[in-house]
This record gives C-alpha cells, sequence and structure tokens, in this order.
C-alpha cells in the first residue's frame, strides 16, 4: 500500500499518516468435490501466489494448507485459525488463488467481512483481484462468495437428481455390499458386479442359516477360524457386520435408498441368493431371536473366562425321563469368544450356585453395592415375624451374618433378576476355571 498525507489548511504543519505493515498468510485449499477437477492443486496455489508477492513486494508471514470443504460454516481448522490470528494481529492480509477458496458458505464469508469491518483484516488479495475495507470492494467479494455457494448448491442438487435416476434404472448408488464390486468402467458408472472371491461364501453363509440353522456366532467363528474370511479391507467380517448382510435383501435383487426411506427398487445386479433362500433365512434369525429373548439366565456375563477372558454364556439342556416327562438342566462355560478353541469346562447351574456360596463366604460384604437393600429386606421380614407369626419381641440383630445368609437365599431360591442384582453389585471380579470360581480383588 503506497503513502498517504492529509491536506492541511494554510498555515499549518501537513501531518503524514505511516502506511500500515502488510503481513500475509498464504492460504491454500484444495477442494474436495470431485467436480472440480480443473481446480489447481494446492502446490500449484502456493507457487502462483509466491510469485505474484515476490512481483508486488508482499511480505507473506507464513503459508497455511487445507484440504477441508468449505461448504459448511466452521468446519476447517486451518481456516479457523487464521481468523483466529487475523484477531490476534499476527496477519492482517490473506493471499490466495480465488475467493471460493476462502469461502463457500455465508457463515464463514460474514466472519471475513467482520473482521473487514474491525479492521483487523486489512487486505484479501487473489491472483487477479484485490478486496480492501471498501464498499464496493466488500460488495464484489460477497457476490463472489455467494455465487460459490450457489454452485455448491446446485451441485447438490444436481448429485441428488442423479442418484434418483440411477437408483430408478436400478443401478446400486454408493459402495459395493460385501459380495459385490464396483465397475469402474465410464459407461458402466454405479454397476456392480458379482465378487468372484467372495460372493461364494457370502451364498453360503445364507445356506448355512437357512438349512443348518446356524446362529450368527456359529457363522462368525467358521468364517475367522476354519475359513479365515476377510473383506475387501482385509479385515475379518465382524458379527454385527454378518447379521448385515443377512438382513440385506440387495443379495437377491431389491434395495431401499436412503436407507429407511421406504422408497424400494429393483436392482438389476445379478442375485447372488434367491428369494427363497433369503427368507429362510430371516425365518430362521426371527425364530432365534424370539428364542434368546424369552430364555433367561442367572449367571451369564457377569463372570470371565480364566483361561482366554472370554465372557460365560448358558446353554439349556433337556432330558427325558423313563416313566415320560423330562428334566431341565442349565450349563455354562466358556463363551469361546476370544478362543474357539478354549479347553474350559462346562459346570451344571446347582454346582455353579454352590460355587458361589463359597464366594460368599469370603465376600467383604462392604463390597455389596447392595448392602443397605439386604438390610431392609432383613428388617422387613423380622417385622413380618413380630407383627404377624406373633415372634417374641426378640429380633435377631441385624449383624453380617444375617446380611452373608439371605445373599445365600437369593442366590438359592431367588429369581433371575435378584441374582443377577447380588452379584452385579459385587466391587471384585468372578473368574470361572476348570468348574472353579475365584474372586479377584481389585483395587
Amino acid at each position: 500500500m503506497t503513502n498517504a498525507t492529509t491536506q492541511a489548511p494554510l498555515g499549518t504543519t501537513a501531518k503524514v499518516v505511516a502506511p500500515i505493515k502488510m503481513k500475509y498468510c498464504l492460504y491454500a485449499r484444495k477442494s474436495t468435490e470431485s467436480e472440480e477437477r480443473q481446480v489447481l492443486s494446492i502446490d500449484s496455489q502456493i507457487k502462483e501466489m509466491i510469485q505474484l508477492a515476490e512481483r508486488e513486494g508482499l511480505e507473506i508471514a507464513e503459508i497455511k494448507r487445507e484440504s477441508h470443504s468449505a461448504k459448511d460454516t466452521g468446519q476447517r481448522p486451518i481456516f479457523n485459525e487464521i481468523i483466529e490470528e487475523i484477531r490476534s494481529g499476527k496477519f492482517n492480509g490473506i493471499l490466495t488463488w480465488a475467493p471460493d477458496r476462502i469461502s463457500r458458505n455465508a457463515g464463514d464469508l460474514g466472519r471475513i467481512v467482520d473482521l473487514m469491518d474491525q479492521k483487523h483484516l486489512v487486505e484479501i488479495r487473489t491472483f487477479g483481484q484485490r478486496f480492501t475495507n471498501n464498499p464496493n470492494e466488500k460488495f464484489m467479494l460477497m457476490i463472489l462468495g455467494s455465487q460459490a455457494k450457489l454452485e455448491n448448491d446446485n451441485r447438490g442438487i444436481n448429485v441428488k437428481r442423479g442418484l434418483r435416476t440411477r437408483v430408478e434404472m436400478g443401478l446400486w448408488p454408493g459402495v459395493a455390499p460385501l459380495g459385490y464390486l464396483n465397475q469402474k468402467l465410464m459407461d458402466r458408472k454405479c454397476q456392480i458386479a458379482i465378487d468372484p472371491l467372495r460372493a461364494p461364501t457370502i451364498k453360503k453363509i445364507f445356506e448355512k442359516v437357512a438349512y443348518e440353522q446356524w446362529s450368527g456366532r456359529k457363522v462368525y467363528n467358521w468364517l475367522k477360524f476354519e475359513l479365515n474370511f476377510h473383506t475387501r479391507g482385509n479385515k475379518p467380517l465382524t458379527l454385527s457386520g454378518i447379521y448385515k448382510i443377512l438382513d440385506n435383501p440387495i443379495y437377491y435383487g431389491p434395495f431401499e435408498y436412503p436407507r429407511e426411506s421406504g422408497n424400494w427398487y429393483q436392482g438389476k445386479h445379478t442375485p447372488i441368493v434367491t428369494q427363497e433362500l433369503y427368507e429362510k433365512a430371516q425365518a430362521h434369525l426371527k425364530r432365534d431371536q424370539i428364542v434368546r429373548e424369552t430364555k433367561e439366565f442367572s449367571f451369564t456375563k457377569l463372570f470371565t473366562c480364566g483361561y482366554c477372558g472370554s465372557g460365560i454364556s448358558a446353554e439349556e439342556k433337556w432330558k427325558q425321563l423313563k416313566g415320560g416327562g423330562s428334566n431341565r438342566y442349565i450349563y455354562y462355560s466358556c463363551s469361546r469368544a476370544r478362543d474357539r478353541n478354549c479347553k474350559n469346562k462346562y459346570i451344571r447351574e446347582e454346582d455353579l450356585i454352590t460355587e458361589l456360596l463359597k464366594i460368599l463366604d469370603q465376600v467383604n460384604l462392604n463390597e455389596l453395592g447392595m448392602r443397605q437393600k439386604l438390610e431392609d429386606e432383613i428388617a422387613r421380614f423380622n417385622i413380618f415375624q413380630r407383627s404377624v407369626l406373633g415372634t417374641k419381641d426378640k429380633a435377631q440383630a441385624r449383624n453380617d451374618m444375617d446380611i452373608r445368609n439371605y445373599a445365600k437365599y437369593i442366590l438359592k431360591e431367588g429369581t433371575v433378576n435378584e441374582k443377577r442384582e447380588l452379584l452385579a453389585n459385587l466391587r471384585s471380579r468372578i473368574v470361572y476355571k476348570d468348574k472353579m470360581l475365584t474372586l479377584l480383588i481389585e483395587n
């Protein structure tokens, strides 16, 4: 900027106004929108603007690079940093390739104009333009920024229209589901093809569930330990990923887009399974879910395996009696989530309760998070004895023996919820190994 002097009245001394020392931040941003293929790269922007600074004699205090999109307000960390540094006086000018590098949204554009109004930001220089705290220049900056926002908005509308057209044609609009591959040829854009490496395994997953009544956990172990199956990202397929596959109708043809919109389309891709196979797998999954929800076990997810650290699961068995009828038995064992070949032994629920009673003899009752509740239950029972049964007024003292015995009573005769609540309130961890329980005191 050039020096400026004020015209003093006759007979007075002219006052010289010192020029503002300019320090520029060179800001280069690469657009993340794929449509802007003609925009210069970050390195090219920096090279051109350094050459401009050398020609114009501009001082570049710092160079900052950013790859975040400028569509949304306040989402660019480097840009936000520049705003704060301008407020603090570190810079008072911005060098950038074009106005749309600074902002493509009204919020960030408003922050820039505010900095100009407050005289923190003196100048913005682009390759072909200059903007200062001048009404006309600020107006032009706002027009150019608004034009960039308009382009963004129109681009979003055009993209959504294009996606709608594609799905109406039966073409999958996103990343291909596991078992399919995205076509890379431009004339086959949005078409998905069978993945010859993974599609046969996807089909076998449906067959195992539909015809062999496999659970999701059994499929998971089969994929991980027997097939060593990996996704396109070279990662093992998770249990939730297996259920997503089994719930996705795209494998026999139709798909919903967007998700949970209720808009269904018939895909043109080659199905991996038949509709009949898909529906059989779904029917088994629903039955399996109902069974899991109706069965309640008292001690699952409360202990860990002493061998591999997995959780402890339960299984129900029925034994037919010679004279008719049947007996129900519940067995607990390692879930083998961490080690499929874990050698921990099964234990019947009755034997497990016996082990738990031994644990209660070892527990410091102060560890029982529900001690107060147990004391209240004992007091209520004592009142019942005196007032209803007519027991003499020599109520048992509420001591540790009462509490411990009542806790044992809950383990033997309580409901599922009472048993679980009692053990869940223990502050120490219980480990199961070879039909024995161990109490691990944790600091």
